[in-house]
């Protein structure tokens, strides 16, 4: 399994990460596992940052996951597919990071870093 797939499963795996400290870390509201998205409602703060960058990683995930499998299957060069997935990596952890810590502007820069990079998989 090359690197590049290795960060395509934590990503795919990321959102639930942040599921849990939106659920568990910084949410007063009682989370009911019943009723698993009546709590959305009722989220403030850091706890409805996490549940945004969990979302965020949903919305980036299908592309990544493209770029990533068609990068590989046209046969780009793999270290340099290892090194775009990685900074991708990090780009989707520091957003999130940056969305709970109300860092607008970080949180923008680290998403547009993303982006690119995800774009530049297909071209490498």
């Amino acid at each position: 399994m090359t690197i590049g797939y290795i960060c395509l499963l934590i990503c795919m795996l990321l959102p639930i990460f942040w599921a849990g400290v939106s659920k568990y870390r910084y949410s007063n509201v009682k989370y009911d596992n019943e009723s698993p998205r009546d709590h959305l409602s009722s989220l403030s703060g850091k706890a409805k940052n996490a549940y945004n960058a969990e979302q965020n990683c949903y919305e980036t995930f299908p592309a990544f996951a493209a770029a990533v499998i068609i990068s590989h299957q046209i046969g780009n060069d793999q270290s340099m597919i290892d090194m775009l997935c990685v900074l991708f990596l990090i780009t989707r952890i520091l957003h999130g990071y940056f969305y709970i810590a109300n860092k607008g502007s970080l949180r923008s820069i680290v998403f547009v870093v993303g982006l690119i990079t995800n774009i530049w998989l297909f071209f490498v």
